[in-house]
């Protein structure tokens, strides 16, 4: 191999060149203008839920706090990637500087890990609603709801950051082209010039614990709220409880559902158009349907948001 073909990370200007999509101009218009319209849906169906706990007080309790919580962390989870995306798809050279993509592959992690734990506590609080409902208002206080919010954030930045910047001082050879839309550790691995199985390993650790464990919580849980829901002696105490638990479960099985098939083995060699299709799934069709699924689901937060677009 030519050794200006070889460049060290440490040393590297010219960054990687992200494929994306690679079809023709007519067709990568309409995925601009489709991804476009998403996003902006997106912010505007996550931006709506924060406005409507904002200004109804009835919703001024913790499953509505939380929720606003993950509706802000959903606005910053897709922006992360889809405004990059759109430029690349716009852009001829396609490229992205050496830290631009370790600042996206970062961000992008760190905001689906914390995801990750926000849906633990949401579970966390669901169990508490419907199994401990004498016990829920005094233990599910303000100053908890606020430690748990905290506390997703912090862990969710601080857990992956060692594995990125270790990835970020191996040496990258050849193109420099990576068959995705963004910078992801499967495709960015596949060019080192050396193998580290050391760090795939970690990273599949890492990935395993952060995903089946909290996952494997949240299923214990709702085995708990599910034996208590079946024992509501009315059919409407049920419906109402199952219609709080509903959407949380939508939640969980879209994200966990595809973010499983991807991470759990980063470099498993999964074919590069089911990789984008399923990263997109994750990445941008979920945030979009978040709002819907939690709205559509729940009469008062229907009520709220009649409210803040006049009907």
């Amino acid at each position: 191999m030519n050794i200006s073909n070889t460049y060290n990370s440490s040393s590297d200007t010219g960054g990687f060149i992200l494929l994306g999509f690679p079809c023709s101009r007519d067709i990568q218009m309409l995925l601009f203008i489709l991804f476009f319209i998403i996003y902006i849906l997106t912010l505007i169906g996550n931006g709506s839920i924060i406005c409507a706990v904002h200004r109804d007080q009835r919703l001024h309790n913790s499953m509505y706090i939380l929720l606003a919580n993950f509706s802000f962390l959903e606005i910053w989870y897709v922006t992360s990637t889809v405004p990059n995306m759109l430029v690349n798809i716009l852009s001829k050279t396609k490229t992205i500087s050496f830290s631009g993509c370790f600042l996206q592959f970062y961000f992008f992690f760190s905001l689906g890990t914390t995801e990750c734990f926000f849906l633990v506590i949401m579970a966390f609080d669901r169990y508490l609603a419907i199994c401990r409902p004498l016990h829920y208002p005094t233990i599910m206080t303000g100053h908890l709801c606020t430690c748990l919010v905290v506390s997703c954030w912090v862990v969710g930045f601080l857990w992956f950051p060692v594995p990125i910047i270790l990835i970020s001082q191996l040496s990258f050879c050849g193109s420099k082209i990576i068959d995705h839309f963004l910078c992801d550790p499967g495709p960015l691995l596949a060019l080192t010039c050396t193998r580290a199985p050391w760090l795939e390993f970690t990273s599949s650790i890492l990935s395993s614990l952060l995903l089946f464990v909290p996952f494997l919580y949240i299923m214990g849980t709702y085995a708990l709220v599910l034996r208590a829901v079946l024992r509501v002696p009315s059919a409407a105490g049920r419906r109402k409880a199952f219609s709080t638990c509903g959407s949380h479960l939508a939640v969980v099985s879209l994200f966990y559902g595809s973010v499983m098939v991807m991470y759990v083995k980063p470099t498993s060699g999964h074919e590069a158009g089911i990789q984008k299709i399923v990263t997109l799934f994750y990445s941008v069709v979920t945030p979009f349907l978040n709002p819907l699924i939690y709205s559509l689901r729940n009469k008062e937060m229907k009520d709220a948001l009649r409210k803040i677009v006049g009907i």
